[in-house]
C-alpha cells in the first residue's frame, strides 16, 4: 500500500509540475505533441527530484531523533550534522530542479 501511495504521489508531483512549466503557460501557440512528451518528462523528473530529496530529508530527521533519544548527552553535534547533510541535499536538489528545468 505504500509503494501505490508513493507512485500516486510522484505522478500528481509530476503533473503538477507539467501543468506550471514555462512551456505549459505559453500563449495559445499550436501545441505540438513531440513536445508534450518532453514537457511530461521535465514534470515527471522534477516531481521524482522532490520526492526523493522529501524522502532523504525525513530519513535523516527521523534517524537524528533515534540517535537523540538514545544517547541524549550527544544531540549537539547530532544536530548539527543533520541540519549540514539536509542542507546539502537541499542544495543538490535546487541545482537539479533548475537543471531540470532549462533542460
Amino acid at each position: 500500500m505504500q509503494r501505490f501511495f508513493t507512485l500516486a504521489l510522484m505522478i500528481a508531483a509530476g503533473l503538477i509540475l507539467m501543468a506550471v512549466s514555462p512551456e505549459a503557460m505559453a500563449a495559445e501557440e499550436a501545441i505540438n505533441p513531440s513536445e508534450g512528451f518532453g514537457t511530461l518528462g521535465k514534470g515527471l523528473g522534477m516531481g521524482l527530484i522532490i520526492l526523493g530529496a522529501g524522502l532523504g530529508i525525513g530519513r535523516i530527521g527521523g534517524s537524528a531523533v533515534e540517535a537523540i533519544a538514545r544517547q541524549p548527552e550527544a544531540a549537539g553535534p547530532i544536530g548539527t550534522n543533520m541540519i549540514i547533510a539536509a542542507a546539502l541535499i537541499e542544495g543538490v536538489t535546487v541545482i537539479a530542479l533548475i537543471l531540470a528545468l532549462i533542460a
